[in-house]
């Protein structure tokens, strides 16, 4: 397929693993841009290996399909940094690149001598993103984290559940969000570079890019000196504001009312036009402070419907409401079929595979699937030698020496 994207021509080369640092530069890669991984069997992506959403393990490290989701658009060359060769020969593809992309623990990748003022020196305007848990300074910076550590610390897991429970746990959807603030600021850092020619380093911290999401909460905090409490589904203001129960196994629709109008709509649909004028139900307030009864009204109406069918005939009726998918709805769902937001791939190991697409439409510069995820080192040659100029007599020794390895 034909690279017509926004950021064809920008290379970037990335040193990351598992989701957040990988889908930062897949996104710049559904762009246009040529992007680089630098992987190791020394230390081996262990996105490769294991799926923590799926709980599956692989054999081999180009079985993954979550790899495979992540990694689309990309090269992947195998250098072992713990040899001083692949750290120079590393230094050569970066002053080849114009960003650099990494999620090592801050402190890692400048031992490696391969952190920002190394390699400002080599490449003095290079666009440079290291993403971690906590950010590079600090009095946590040194932690360890992964997605549900993002989102504790980032204050998503304390608000997100129902009154009577614990705090939720979240997973990939966290790096996700982490992925997508990185992408955004350094699609921020290009348009600088466009206008000046500097490039700048980027410290971006995943508990931060939770806790900005988390405004509501932050804001109640600072301006009334209260704590959100969980509350499930419900609203601060409207009601009612839920997921209720439809026919079928686990099959639930969410509907949220915000008017008297939009309630009015809702009565009818459910043949209830009595709860129109009844006192505790005439208005939002009202509404609200009754919705533990107003709540056990809708479920007794909406469990015999298929949700499906029950959302059209609520939208058509003004009323905003939506089926809860589970994975199997969401995949075969008509208006993401049709928008093409799944799109398979033919990998070399795993055969015919579905992939997420990405998310904008672009009528002049199309954001794309070239090509599935690479195997690991599947284009050792092409970077050696083509783009670096090596001989293949020079990268045999290298192979030998486990420097590319």
């Amino acid at each position: 397929m034909e690279n017509n994207g926004p950021l064809k021509g920008i290379r970037v080369i990335e040193f990351t693993s598992a989701w957040a640092g990988p889908y930062t530069t897949c996104l710049l890669g559904f762009l246009g841009a040529d992007i680089i991984k630098v992987e190791s069997l020394k230390r081996i992506d262990h996105a490769r290996y294991i799926s923590f959403s799926t709980g599956k393990n692989f054999e081999t490290p180009d079985e993954s399909s979550v790899f495979n989701s992540i990694n689309v658009n990309k090269q992947s060359v195998t250098l072992n940094l713990k040899h001083p060769k692949a750290i120079e020969i590393s230094k050569k593809l970066i002053a080849e690149s114009h960003i650099m992309v990494e999620n090592m623990r801050p402190g890692v990748i400048n031992k490696l001598g391969l952190g920002y003022e190394s390699i400002k020196a080599i490449k003095s305007d290079i666009i440079y993103l290291s993403s971690s848990s906590c950010g590079q300074d600090g009095p946590d910076a040194k932690f360890v984290g992964y997605a549900p550590n993002f989102a504790s610390i980032g204050g998503f897991t304390f608000n997100t559940g129902y009154e009577d429970w614990g705090p939720s746990n979240f997973t990939g959807s966290i790096d996700i969000k982490s992925a997508t603030a990185s992408a955004f600021a350094i699609l921020a850092a290009l348009c600088h570079h466009q206008n000046t020619g500097e490039g700048q380093y980027i410290d971006l911290a995943s508990q931060e890019t939770v806790a900005i999401l988390n405004t509501d909460m932050l804001l109640d905090f600072i301006m009334n000196g209260r704590e959100v409490k969980r509350k499930g589904n419900r609203d601060e203001v409207m009601a009612p504001h839920n997921c209720y129960k439809c026919s079928g196994k686990d099959k639930w629709i969410s509907i949220a009312i915000e008017t008297d109008e939009e309630w009015e709509s809702l009565c009818c649909v459910m043949g209830k036009e009595d709860l129109i004028t009844d006192e505790r139900y005439l208005d939002t307030n009202s509404r609200w402070k009754n919705q533990d009864e107003l709540d056990d009204i809708i479920n007794d109406w909406t469990k015999d419907f298929d949700h499906q069918e029950l959302m059209i005939t609520l939208q058509k009726a003004g009323v905003a409401a939506a089926p809860s998918y589970c994975s199997e709805d969401l995949f075969n769902d008509p208006h993401i079929k049709e928008r093409k937001i799944f799109q398979e791939t033919e990998h070399p190991v795993i055969g015919k595979d579905w992939v997420v697409a990405p998310p904008w439409r672009l009528s002049e510069t199309p954001a794309s699937i070239k090509r599935q995820a690479p195997t690991i080192g599947e284009h050792n040659k092409e970077i050696i030698c083509d783009l670096l100029g090596m001989t293949e007599d020079e990268l045999q020794q290298l192979v030998k020496e486990e420097v590319v390895y």
